[in-house]
């Protein structure tokens, strides 16, 4: 930065000091052409004059007033007007006290709106040039009164345009932040979307997978001694779901890679195709599930037979660690108009009604996909006991709903 640079950064930041030094540049003009005389004789020529007391008297208060025009600018303008009427009326010859309410008209016009601006621009050459053209000693017609209408025109036309281009600046600046605004705020609703669209798949496919391994490796431990065949076949199956289970893990956690890592599993995302594989885990495990579907044909955007799927996993999940080692569950899959209607049912005990009624992690997470994509979720204890869990999705995916910044607990 240069020095000029820097001096320009210090009179920005003290107003006060850069009105000072125009104040006295106004000054320093004034007394220089209070010397010269344009009417030297009969010829158009430059001659020497002196001011009288007065007049420089007049010259220093009307700069000292421009110091404050930034704090008052109208008080500022109305004693610089009248110091310049005192001159008109006084001064022969004249001196150049008019710069300073120039200058005064100027900075009341940049600083108030263009109604009033215009107002008491026009009340300023009125004032001016009249009381000029009546009261001096010149004549009306002299070109000094005429320069001094069309000085103090400019001055509030100079001020105006000035002005309007402050506030266009502004205007342009403000819609700048806001549109930085509402990306960053967009962002962050897409961050907080897909931070719960991927928690609810890791709560899904970890609770689901870690049930199973619980049931398993009980059986297992229980029948060790026993029956070591059946703990064989046990531990086999804790392996299979550990695999299954860290499997769905990677491809899940592999979303959030960059681009540069590698390349994460190509598996697609589970649906009711799936379904049949689904229950077969959870008969391995010794829960006995009858399904029933009545969708034939139906083809589901991806979004709902994900949703459908992990709806059905989640409440056998729940089923498989809340209900008694007797328990059944029945699943039914029927498509209803332009919806899929899911039921899960079982007969577990008194044990199951009471934690899955009391909302659970499991229950929180289907609510929050149904409700993404404006289905109807139901559930709670069925008329015999047992529980009953009851979903509706549309089989158009529509856009989530899901209010940002909310995420299932995992």
């Amino acid at each position: 930065m240069t020095p000029l640079d820097r001096a320009r950064c210090r009179l920005k930041a003290h107003p006060m000091a850069l009105d000072a030094a125009i104040a006295a540049g106004v000054l320093a003009c004034m007394v220089a052409g209070s010397f010269v005389d344009p009417h030297s004789g009969d010829r158009v020529t430059w001659g020497v004059r002196t001011p009288d007391a007065l007049s420089l008297v007049l010259m220093t208060l009307c700069a000292a007033a421009l110091v404050f025009r930034r704090r008052v600018p109208r008080t500022v303008l109305a004693l610089t007007g009248t110091l310049s009427l005192v001159e008109f009326v006084t001064g022969d010859p004249r001196t150049p006290v008019a710069m300073s309410a120039v200058i005064a008209l100027y900075t009341v016009a940049a600083s108030t709106d263009r109604p009033t601006a215009w107002r008491i621009g026009l009340l300023t050459m009125t004032v001016l040039t009249g009381v000029a053209m009546i009261a001096g000693p010149l004549p009306w017609y002299a070109q000094e009164n005429l320069g001094i209408f069309a000085w103090t025109g400019m001055a509030a036309a100079a001020g105006d345009a000035i002005r309007s281009r402050r506030a266009f600046v502004q205007a342009v600046q403000e819609r700048a932040e806001r549109a930085e605004r509402t990306r960053d705020e967009e962002a962050r609703r897409r961050v907080a979307e897909e931070r719960l669209r991927i928690a609810r798949d890791l709560h899904d496919v970890v609770a689901h997978h870690i049930a199973l391994v619980n049931v398993q490796a009980g059986v297992a431990a229980h029948v060790m001694d026993k029956r070591p065949d059946q703990a064989k076949e046990a531990l086999a199956h804790v392996r299979e779901a550990s695999r299954s289970a860290l499997n769905e893990l990677r491809a899940t956690v592999g979303l959030l890679r960059q681009s540069g890592d590698p390349e994460a599993p190509t598996e697609p995302a589970p649906g009711l195709d799936r379904l049949d594989e689904l229950a077969g885990t959870f008969r391995s495990a010794g829960l006995h599930v009858e399904v029933a579907r009545a969708d034939q044909g139906t083809t589901l955007p991806a979004a709902v037979d994900l949703a459908a799927y992990r709806i059905i996993q989640e409440a056998l999940t729940n089923v498989q660690k809340h209900a008694g080692p007797e328990a059944k569950a029945e699943v039914s899959v029927v498509r209803v108009g332009p919806h899929i209607e899911i039921t899960v049912l079982d007969d577990g005990t008194g044990e199951a009604e009471r934690t899955a009624s009391g909302g659970g992690h499991g229950l929180l997470g289907m609510r929050e996909r149904v409700t993404a994509l404006r289905g109807t979720l139901t559930t709670g204890p069925r008329y015999g006991g047992g529980f009953r869990v009851h979903a509706i999705l549309p089989l158009k995916a529509r856009t989530p709903a899901t209010p940002p910044g909310t995420e299932p607990s995992v």
